[in-house]
């Protein structure tokens, strides 16, 4: 019976436990690639399972959206989680077009896209 409930409210958390399975996957990504385009799909995937995350706070099961009717009462979503993931979706994809052009000029000046040899050859240039 333990078993079954768990399994139950596993269930009903799953939106929170890909959240967390997401972000250890990106952070894990970050910090074990040197090349610095895997660093940002991690990033990215980070972002990910932070929105993940918001959303599934923000959701009511049997929820609507909040517009209201005369006399009529219901169970209403709060639409505040769903605008700040808008606002951050539109602040990571232009983190990441940031981070991407930053990638251009260091490939461009250093030849490699990988974080180890880039402090390797700015270890041995003088100032």
């Amino acid at each position: 019976m333990a078993m079954i409930e768990m399994l139950l409210r596993l269930h009903q958390n799953s939106f929170y436990f890909f959240a967390i399975i997401l972000f250890v996957i990106g952070f894990h990504t970050m910090l074990t690639h040197n090349n610095l385009i895997k660093k940002i799909i991690g990033m990215n995937i980070m972002d990910t399972s932070i929105f993940l995350f918001f959303v599934a706070i923000g959701y009511v099961r049997g929820g609507r959206a909040p517009i209201l009717e005369p006399g009529v009462s219901h169970t209403y979503i709060n639409p505040l989680p769903s605008a700040l993931i808008l606002t951050g979706i539109v602040v990571a994809v232009s983190v990441t077009a940031y981070a991407l052009s930053l990638i251009i000029k260091l490939y461009q000046h250093y030849g490699t896209i990988d974080a180890e040899e880039i402090m390797r050859i700015r270890g041995g240039e003088s100032l």
